[in-house]
């Protein structure tokens, strides 16, 4: 459930909980510009104008292409919002990223994308389009875990969708939501997985002596550890069953080289796929930059900094830009809609082997450096070059873009269950596109705890960290008292100081959203999975 004193709270701002049958709800606030189109979305901002373009260009790319578009996206993991060098890192921070900066250049820069808190939760968001908290799967599922259903029963996914149209769905890399028989992604919608099930850190640390020393080397902990049973194993899944092992990760040195093998895969598939005459959505999902880092050989000492981190930066960034030239080469760049992203913020409990973020915060945290991360756009000749947006982007938009894309009519799917993405086609085809989302909310597990709308973001709760960095394994979550915590990011995108009630004549319509958006879950009821 979601916390009682929370929920108690936002409905008793005032207005109804949702019942079954009702019209799409009125906007909560007179500061939002939403129109709710149904009572099981979330509101968007209208943009006819651009949405009328954005059909004309796609029209006009299919007459030329003869098919719907390839998706290609590409997620980091644990990359910082200041790490890529379009975002203020790259050569600063001694790991240039010169292939993610050409993409910046060369498409549109998205500087307000948002993340869920964590990994699981943001890649379950991207797959589903809805908020991890309606689906259950709110943090990771680990090693030792026992839930009480599999989140998956149920669900859709943008594979599973885009599949049913015709398009060859893979995912390549990390999948980190679920490794039992029914939660795995050959499961659940795509056609085809060549990667790993957890985090890198899950693979090495039973065998990195020096900083789990207590595990690899005490014999009787290490035997009940592995006793867990959790699959260590790179990984090829077809939709029809088929589940193989390609390789045992059992050293450090093999993980240092898994983003290599799955790099190779991905190109590998590029170019029997452009044979053929189906178009494809491929998720590209890195292992790295998630701590525990070991560089590759062919990139140990590649960065300016020399640190490991940084040298998985480059490999990173070499990997997409290999990628992407393959695209090219095989004539499939100009079909190829292309988005870069990070699934949260840094993980600074693990500095230095960590990212950066110039905001205040962390992964594990909903502060602006927990879940603000960057945001690629790039669709040669679709998107125009050298575009910059402030305009909100929540990952989970791109499940609805990629829809639409494919030509997955959304209004078709079911009505039983709330759907919080929104189509951003426009937003990114349009020459002078806004973006349609009005609100970002982010959720700390089962705690509703910020709401970004416009400039303004209000905490209900926040992580305090208790030490220098340790926004995870030093950290309290605390209510923000008798005022939400109000900040201005125009003024202070740190948020060091709230603009409070006391400048700021928004606090009420911000609470009255959201008392709308904890009705959704009184109306549509949230998965226990005993998480």
């Amino acid at each position: 459930m979601i916390r009682t004193t929370l929920l108690a709270f936002c409905l008793g701002l005032a207005g109804p909980v949702f019942a079954q049958g009702d019209a799409a709800p009125e906007p909560a606030s007179r500061l939002s510009r939403a129109v709710a189109e149904t009572v099981n979305r979330q509101p968007a901002i209208p943009r006819p104008e651009q949405d009328a373009t954005a059909a004309e260009k796609l029209a006009a790319f299919e007459a030329r292409a003869g098919q719907k578009p390839n998706i290609l996206i590409f997620i980091v993991d644990d990359m910082g919002y200041g790490d890529p060098g379009a975002f203020g890192g790259g050569e600063m921070i001694g790991a240039a990223t010169p292939e993610m900066d050409a993409l910046a250049a060369e498409g549109l820069k998205l500087t307000s994308t948002y993340s869920q808190y964590t990994c699981t939760p943001t890649r379950a968001s991207v797959y589903t389009g809805r908020l991890p908290f309606r689906t259950g799967l709110i943090r990771p599922i680990l090693a030792g875990d026992k839930i009480k259903v599999n989140p998956w029963e149920g669900e859709l996914t943008v594979a599973g969708l885009l599949s049913e149209v015709g398009y060859h769905t893979l995912l390549t890399g990390k999948w980190h939501i679920g490794e039992e028989e029914g939660m795995r992604p050959h499961d659940v919608g795509f056609d085809e997985f060549y990667g790993f099930y957890k985090a890198q850190k899950e693979y090495t640390q039973d065998v990195y002596e020096m900083r789990f020393p207590d595990l690899a080397l005490d014999a009787d902990k290490l035997e009940r550890y592995r006793s867990i049973g959790s699959n260590n194993d790179l990984i090829y899944g077809l939709a029809d069953g088929t589940t193989q092992t390609i390789e045992t990760i059992d050293s450090v040195e093999k993980m240092a080289e898994a983003d290599v093998q799955l790099k190779d895969y991905t190109v590998k598939r590029i170019r029997e796929l452009s044979e053929g005459d189906q178009p494809f959505y491929i998720s590209h999902s890195f292992m790295k930059v998630h701590a525990d880092n070991f560089a590759a050989t062919a990139f140990k000492g590649a960065s300016a900094s020399k640190f490991p981190y940084r040298d998985n930066m480059v490999e990173v960034d070499s990997h997409i830009g290999e990628i992407v030239d393959v695209l090219e080469e095989v004539g499939a760049l100009d079909n190829t809609f292309i988005f870069v992203t990070s699934d949260n913020g840094p993980q600074m409990d693990s500095w230095p082997d960590s990212g950066y973020t110039p905001f205040r915060g962390a992964k594990g945290t909903t502060w602006e450096g927990g879940v603000r991360v960057p945001g690629i756009a790039y669709w040669k000749g679709m998107i125009a070059p050298g575009r910059v947006s402030d305009g909100l982007f929540d990952l989970m938009d791109l499940f609805d873009t990629s829809l639409a894309l494919g030509g997955v009519e959304t209004s078709n799917l079911p009505d039983d269950r709330y759907w919080d993405g929104i189509d951003q086609t426009s937003f990114l085809l349009a020459d002078d596109g806004e973006s349609k989302r009005e609100h970002v909310y982010n959720w700390l597990g089962g705690t509703l705890a910020a709401i970004r709308m416009r400039e303004y973001k209000a905490h209900l709760h926040v992580a305090l960290a208790q030490e220098k960095f340790l926004w995870i394994d030093m950290a309290a979550v605390v209510p923000t008292g008798l005022a939400p915590w109000l900040f201005n990011l125009y003024v202070d995108p740190k948020e060091e100081y709230p603009v409070g009630h006391r400048l700021n004549a928004w606090t009420a319509s911000l609470g009255a959203e959201l008392k709308a958006h904890a009705a959704t879950f009184a109306k549509f009821p949230p998965k226990d999975l005993g998480l």
